[in-house]
């Protein structure tokens, strides 16, 4: 198992973000996505800083995903919004789910057929009355209820597992996941947390290891598919938040963060940042949010 102070670069960005969070990579047009939730933006550039654009959102922002026809889909407080990057307005996506008071959509991603898994969080973490939603473009199904702080899923190169953090459990789930319906089944712990931090944001890269951002703990660790920890990357700052694989052959990871009060003089400087890492291995592109998705075939994005 390898622990050390990880060699990195930053996304050459000007602006930090206050909660950055969902990186989501375009091999296709070579542009990473991710969301400032407090800041209320989506931005957007190439790995050397080109191209750069931001759209500022009504509301926090949990989730980013390009879609098929060139949208994007977003996780606004209450409700999916479709963006236009063209003219930066937003749409109503969907006519639920009810957002309660005291909660508002987080993180989001599509499986391996294009369709959306999202979730919320009660934002004072006191209770489990958060849930985890499956979208396909027509219908809101709801997948998993008593959840307090719905953060990182991902799934198996094969599909046939899915993983899912609730961060205040400290725990990651696994279940076994039905590829044509999205169907999850057979909910297991995969792995639980020390007490000083708490899963975020996850990925899986091409060889089935789950890579899951530790919010104050400083690092992201990659687990083996069976559990164990073989590699433990140590950035700079307390609060990394999510990761995904980016650069042309997914070999790279970028993983997003977040300002924190508790950060020494240098996290303090560099909290918020996109870290860029070469991870040593390869990840697995993600799929755009495919409408109608239920038995579509697969779109490399």
């Amino acid at each position: 198992m390898g622990t050390y102070q990880t060699r990195y670069e930053l996304l050459p960005v000007q602006e930090r973000d206050q909660l950055g969070e969902g990186p989501w990579w375009s091999r296709a047009e070579g542009l990473l996505t991710w969301v400032d939730i407090w800041g209320r933006r989506i931005r957007q550039c190439a790995l050397d800083g080109s191209r750069y654009r931001e759209w500022h959102t009504p509301s926090d922002v949990g989730f980013v995903v390009p879609t098929v026809d060139g949208k994007l889909i977003t996780g606004l407080a209450d409700g999916l919004r479709m963006l236009d990057p063209s003219t930066g307005e937003f749409a109503p996506s969907s006519p639920g789910p009810i957002i309660a008071d005291g909660h508002r959509i987080n993180d989001g991603k599509t499986d391996r057929r294009g369709r959306l898994w999202f979730g919320t969080i009660r934002e004072d973490n006191s209770s489990p009355s958060a849930a985890l939603y499956r979208y396909d473009g027509t219908f809101m199904t709801l997948m998993l209820s008593g959840v307090v702080v719905s953060n990182g899923v991902g799934w198996s190169p094969q599909a046939d597992r899915m993983y899912f953090a609730d961060s205040p459990t400290r725990r990651i789930d696994s279940f076994a996941f039905e590829p044509d319906g999205g169907d999850i089944s057979a909910r297991e712990a995969f792995s639980v947390d020390e007490d000083n931090c708490t899963p975020d944001g996850l990925t899986v890269d091409a060889e089935g290891c789950i890579w899951s951002a530790k919010w104050d703990g400083g690092k992201v660790v990659r687990y083996t598919p069976d559990g164990g920890v073989v590699e433990t990357l140590r950035l700079p700052v307390r609060r990394p938040t999510s990761c995904m694989f980016v650069g042309p052959d997914l070999d790279m990871l970028a993983i997003t963060s977040a300002q924190s009060p508790n950060d020494d003089s240098t996290g303090r400087r560099l909290a918020g940042s996109v870290f860029l890492v070469h991870a040593g291995v390869q990840g697995i592109a993600e799929k755009p949010f495919e409408p109608h998705a239920q038995g579509a075939p697969e779109a490399e994005a």
